[in-house]
């Protein structure tokens, strides 16, 4: 299928277990190193590269896998910031269902990460940076949402599917509403 912005959508349902970890220190630095890698090349069509997700948040066991946000400021600027990523080996797979949200299959060889290129001020890139401060900013939570995650053995196991739908209940709880789109 082709994405609206005329690049082949690779999705593919996932299946595998999800495994979280305990918080690991050097995350922050593996993302620096990512973003360093990145920033170049889309440099003059982004506003920022900002580390979210669950090892973001410092303290908090998560997926040891980096998530990052390439922010550009319109749909416009999307096209280019997909075919700059292409030039590093990014594989472009569509919005996967979440408007103004691009996702990206990352180049082999490197550090476990999600790469996303997101427009300023979308609901999908609100969703990453709110969720991510949110956390940041309330251990009780951070504590609360790693409670949740375990499981009856104290180590923590979740498909990818479990984990999808239970982020509305998350913020649900957090926030008043759903934060991440509900998808049915």
């Amino acid at each position: 299928m082709i994405s609206q912005h005329g690049f082949l959508r690779m999705n593919r349902p996932s299946t595998r277990a999800v495994v979280v970890v305990d918080y690991d220190p050097s995350w922050p630095g593996t993302f620096e190193t990512l973003k360093s890698r990145v920033l170049p090349v889309v440099g003059t069509v982004a506003l920022a590269v900002e580390h979210v997700g669950s090892t973001a948040v410092p303290g908090l066991a998560a997926k040891p896998i980096i998530d990052m946000d390439v922010i550009v400021a319109t749909s416009a600027h999307v096209t280019l910031a997909i075919e700059r990523l292409a030039t590093l080996g990014y594989v472009h797979r569509g919005n996967l269902g979440i408007a103004d949200r691009e996702a990206f299959e990352s180049p082999k060889g490197l550090a476990p990460h999600h790469l996303y290129v997101c427009v300023r001020g979308s609901i999908a890139l609100a969703n990453h940076l709110t969720l991510r401060d949110y956390l940041r900013g309330n251990s009780e939570r951070r504590q609360r949402t790693e409670c949740l995650r375990s499981d009856s053995q104290g180590g923590f196991l979740r498909t990818s599917t479990g984990i999808l739908t239970e982020r509305p209940t998350f913020s649900w709880e957090y926030f008043g509403k759903p934060v991440y789109p509900v998808m049915h």
